[in-house]
């Protein structure tokens, strides 16, 4: 299978649309295929060994179109019949602009010309007597005729296009809007060329009579507002269209065009993006967006990351750490190593994505699809029958050709077709403002009717990352009668407990573990350096798989491991069971620590909830959500989790392979499920759901199985993809009303259904003013969903900010300080100022050589003093 982009011309509404997509279809070998009126493009999926990218082509323009693949490459090399219009939008935009501006300039006198003497009777606007003179009276009826069709030309040949294209649609037996254009103008420019026909035959035979009744009948002033007035709605609607992709095109220049390299010989070399290859390496200053990923090489500095996350909090890098294209570096020089460069980097990724996303089709749209495939052959037909049926009851010809006309022109297929990808577009780039990114319009609709989520527990509600939670030493438990009752034991946190005996054990424990390799001796050594606690060496160091390990610290022999193992070597462990079977049942995992025949305490440890995961699931259970937990953990770990957050259900033990069938198991209750998951043994069920989430800091698979990737790691972001499809599909439902509404008002009423009761009779000018209009109402409906903003998580920011601001005072204060010079200085002076209890920001100048910080506590100057001045600078006053 073979997925291929095509950029189509000559598309103009929702008809076009649906005759290309007919055509392509017919193909064999054709497995799926979506066309953007939006974009004017098309993505087709075809078996590649059937069919190729000419033949596809060559079906588009023989449907009346053109089409080229859209990589310039391919164009090259695919010696097919391309569009020669190719113009970029701002070009087509402008182009458009010039071209209505003129026809304004022509119509404005032919609109006088042709009304002057209605503008007198109905606003009694004095006529100069030269007008007079050259357009009043039989006499002067050919130059008042005349001077209108010479108006008129100019305004025909610079929108001669909706003829060509008009009529070469009929001929191919696809009308299109053009195609009632053309027809509804062509049809007031006979009528004005047979009245003059008329009124040279009254001058004739000298019938005045005759020469008046058709004086007043020219058309050619409603052939020329018809076609400036869709001119200029078309105008306004490509205007806004432009505003619908702005998401992508803030992507798109977040990539810098040119990089800084560092060369072999030390020389700093400024290339192109696009030219930087793997492992090259570049220098990132501050200010400038990083163009690759890429690893820190060198250098340490804050990343702004919101472009890409949505997170608007700056994150640290140092060295080792990964950073990616499109970010911001905010201070400090740093050197990256390219990692992935060209299509493959992150930002190129997110764009790709953005842009399929824009590009499929929602499962609302086919109403539209259907409807737009018969629409324009339809209404010639009620135009035509509007006609017949006036002549036929005894009104005159001008009559039955104002409603046949009117007909024509206000009917707007453009309306249903904008309806769905105008909402699409600007729902999947504000998603990917918000750091969702959405591959395609189905999950996007799917998303808000699902009614179960179901939730991986490791890396999705928790942080999948096991931390050290609570420390028991057995000297704490000697001569206590019952360990419940009366426990005076270090829970972290607590300030009863001797510091000195907790470091001791986390220093054998330590020792011990910085030898293995099993997972759990990363998190007891990152709280030994949390502890800054200096480890022994440790020699006969053995490991028992699945047990424990031992070795000898200063000639003593230790062992660390579960409670079988300690058993083993026949040390009592009787003293600790009570709290170490109330910590199992809470789902944590005990490492027993023993120094020769004695139990010296134990390290509980477990992996710890994301901060958001309880709000998301809070969110969730708000919209009636049935929140079910999947892990293969065991199920006292599980279930300790899932219960303290009011989880619905919870399967445990749970082996990778089964999770897909858990997930079916689900969906054949009936279920819409949403599966959210981030490791490799979550890509089956990702793929299965009816939605799947992919966390963003998952693995590549899992990103790659998902229809939704969250980039900001954040549980809350399902809640806010949620709101985000509601309120896209409400928006795309409302255009879609409002646009077959307006057909079925609006074309019943041109054709003059309610002149016999009320009397009530549209004028084709004000059919084509309401046509044009009609699209541009369905696209600033979709703007509307540029405000987007999940405002449950904005409502609990704002209650945590007013709390925060009742609970504290904030105090700011200026501090001069000498000695900083470079961006360096200003991040030692940040960070040295940041770490003084008590303060919550800090904005140092180095322009102004001062601080200014931001407390929620009074803090002595002395203690600013001390600070600065063991970072190296000097301490001037505080301000």
């Amino acid at each position: 299978m073979k997925k291929e982009k095509f950029d189509i011309q000559g598309m103009t509404c929702s008809s076009c649309q649906s005759h290309v997509e007919k055509a392509v279809s017919n193909l064999d070998g054709i497995i799926k295929v979506n066309v953007n009126l939006l974009s004017n493009n098309m993505i087709v999926e075809y078996d590649e060994s059937s069919l190729d990218s000419t033949a596809i082509i060559e079906a588009v323009v023989n449907a009346g179109f053109g089409a080229n693949v859209s990589e310039e490459k391919n164009i090259k090399e695919s010696k097919t019949k391309t569009s020669k219009d190719s113009n970029k939008p701002k070009d087509v935009l402008s182009a458009m602009k010039k071209r209505l501006i003129i026809s304004f300039c022509f119509l404005i006198p032919l609109m006088y010309v042709a009304m002057h003497q209605m503008l007198t009777h109905m606003f009694g606007l004095p006529i100069p007597n030269f007008i007079k003179s050259i357009f009043d009276g039989p006499e002067n009826a050919l130059t008042f005729a005349f001077t209108q069709v010479v108006l008129l030309i100019p305004i025909v040949i610079l929108n001669r296009n909706y003829f060509i294209v008009g009529f070469k649609r009929l001929l191919k037996k696809a009308p299109n809007m053009d195609s009632l254009i053309a027809l509804g103008s062509t049809a007031s420019i006979v009528y004005g060329i047979i009245a003059i026909g008329m009124i040279i035959v009254g001058l004739k035979n000298n019938d005045l009579e005759l020469v008046t009744r058709y004086s007043k009948d020219i058309y050619f002033e409603s052939a020329g507002t018809i076609l400036t007035l869709i001119t200029f709605g078309k105008y306004l609607e490509t205007k806004s269209k432009g505003k619908t992709s702005e998401a992508i095109s803030k992507l798109i220049n977040l990539a810098p065009k040119t990089a800084v390299v560092l060369r072999e010989n030390g020389k700093e070399v400024e290339i192109k993006t696009e030219d930087i290859v793997l492992d090259d390496i570049i220098i990132i200053k501050p200010g400038t967006a990083i163009p690759v990923d890429g690893i820190v090489i060198e250098g340490s500095s804050s990343i702004d990351q919101s472009s890409i996350t949505g997170e608007s909090i700056p994150v640290e890098k140092q060295v080792g750490d990964s950073v990616v294209s499109g970010t911001i570096n905010k201070n400090g020089i740093l050197k990256i190593k390219a990692t992935k460069v060209g299509e493959n980097t992150t930002l190129s990724q997110i764009i790709k994505l953005v842009e399929e996303a824009s590009n499929s089709k929602a499962p609302i749209s086919k109403i539209a699809d259907k409807v737009s495939l018969v629409f324009v052959p339809t209404v010639i037909l009620i135009s035509i029958i509007t006609a017949i049926i006036w002549l036929l009851v005894g009104q005159t010809a001008e009559f039955a050709l104002t409603c046949a006309i009117a007909v024509l022109v206000i009917s707007c297929p453009c309306a249903l077709g904008l309806a769905t990808p105008v909402a699409i577009m600007v729902g999947t780039g504000k998603g990917a403002e918000n750091g969702i990114l959405i591959k395609d319009a189905e999950s996007l609709e799917l998303l808000h009717k699902v009614d179960t989520i179901v939730l991986d527990k490791t890396g999705t509600i928790t942080k999948g990352k096991p931390k050290v939670t609570d420390i028991i030493t057995s000297q704490s438990l000697l001569g206590k009668t019952s360990f419940l009752n009366n426990l005076k034991v270090k829970i972290i946190g607590n300030e009863n407990y001797n510091l000195k005996v907790e470091n001791e054990l986390l220093r054998i424990a330590g020792s011990l573990e910085k030898a293995s390799e099993h997972p759990l001796a990363e998190a007891v050594l990152e709280k030994v350096n949390e502890n800054n606690i200096e480890l022994d060496d440790i020699s006969d160091f053995e490991a028992i798989s699945g047990r424990g390990i031992k070795g000898k610290i200063k000639g003593k022999t230790y062992f660390g491991g579960n409670v079988a193992f300690i058993k083993e070597n026949n040390i009592d462990t009787e003293i600790i069971e009570e709290i170490a079977d109330k910590m199992y049942k809470e789902g944590k995992t005990l490492l027993y620590f023993a120094k020769e025949k004695e139990l010296i305490g134990l390290i509980a440890v477990a992996d710890t909830l994301k901060e958001t995961s309880i709000e998301a699931i809070k969110f969730f259970k708000e919209k009636s959500l049935e929140v079910v937990m999947l892990t293969g953990d065991n199920k006292l770990a599980a279930e300790a989790i899932g219960k303290g957050l009011g989880i619905d259900k919870i399967i445990s033990e749970v082996m990778p392979q089964d999770k897909e069938k858990e997930v079916v198991n689900i969906q054949n209750q009936g279920k819409k499920v949403a599966f959210v998951g981030d490791g490799i043994n979550d890509s089956p069920a990702l793929a299965r759901a009816d939605v799947g989430l992919a966390i963003g800091s998952g693995t590549d698979i899992a990103i790659e199985s998902a229809d939704i990737v969250l980039m900001k790691d954040d549980l809350r972001d399902v809640d806010t993809a949620i709101e985000l499809s509601k309120e896209t599909i409400n928006n795309v439902k409302l255009s879609l009303f409002w646009a077959f509404i307006y057909n079925i008002i609006g074309i019943p009423v041109a054709a003059g259904l309610f002149y016999p009761i009320w009397g009530l009779k549209l004028n084709p000018m004000i059919g084509a003013l309401a046509m044009s209009l009609s699209s541009v109402c369905v696209v600033t409906n979709a703007l509307r969903l540029r405000m987007f903003k999940n405002k449950k998580i904005l409502a609990d920011k704002k209650e945590d900010i007013n709390l925060n601001e009742e609970e504290k005072k904030v105090i700011m204060k200026t501090i001069k300080i000498n000695g900083m010079n470079c961006n360096h200085c200003k991040m030692a002076v940040e960070k040295a100022l940041g770490g003084v209890d008590g303060v919550e920001k800090v904005e140092v100048s180095l322009e102004n050589k001062e601080a200014v910080v931001t407390l929620n506590k009074e803090v002595e100057n002395e203690i600013f003093k001390s600070v600065i001045e063991e970072a190296g600078f000097e301490f001037v006053e505080v301000k």
